[in-house]
């Protein structure tokens, strides 16, 4: 199994940590987008990342390559069990990346408009949360699951991209700290994210 994977990437990031969360045995592969390995560019005409190759199966959606990981290797579930709770866990992750991860670009990119309104989306959205991650350990859970392997990069990267929580978000901060004292989540990053929370 290897995982082609750019090493301060959230959506790269996101996957790394369901490797290291179930202890999956993977090839990490860093690539450089502006130079990529040939037989990477053979495997995926999106020309996106992360993309993960298991024998004859290639996956390159971040989404997709997390649920499959979690239906290949059972053990920990971090899916729930039954219908409903999946569904609205699915219902979660695509409101995360419809919400946050598709404008995240934005936040370093040279339009500061866009910026800000990416950082005023993100920091109001967390200060929503709030209220419900004050209730279990994790969202809406006992369990470490897929929404905290998503949540975690972005997250993690609040200090780098600027955004600073208010008093009334502490619950959020409990949070990400019980994400990133996770040895799978310390696993997870590469150098380059080491510094990309230095912040917190």
């Amino acid at each position: 199994m290897v995982l082609y994977s750019r090493p301060e990437c959230p959506l790269s990031h996101r996957v790394r940590i369901v490797l290291a969360e179930k202890n999956i045995g993977a090839e990490i592969v860093d690539v450089d987008p502006d130079n990529p390995p040939e037989d990477l560019i053979d495997l995926n005409t999106y020309d996106s990342l992360p993309v993960l190759v298991d024998r004859d199966l290639v996956l390159y959606n971040s989404q997709i390559i997390m649920e499959y990981l979690d239906e290949r290797f059972p053990h920990p579930p971090l899916m729930p069990v039954d219908p409903v709770s999946r569904a609205r866990t699915r219902m979660m992750l695509y409101r995360i990346d419809e919400d946050w991860y598709r404008i995240l670009g934005d936040i370093s990119g040279e339009d500061e408009a866009r910026a800000a309104e990416a950082r005023k989306t993100i920091y109001e959205g967390l200060i929503l949360m709030a209220p419900i991650l004050a209730k279990k350990p994790f969202f809406m859970s006992d369990d470490f699951a897929l929404v905290e392997c998503s949540l975690a990069p972005i997250l993690w990267r609040l200090p780098h991209y600027g955004i600073e929580l208010p008093p009334q978000a502490k619950a959020v901060k409990q949070y990400a700290r019980r994400l990133f004292e996770r040895e799978s989540f310390q696993a997870s990053l590469s150098e380059i994210e080491r510094e990309l929370g230095a912040g917190w």
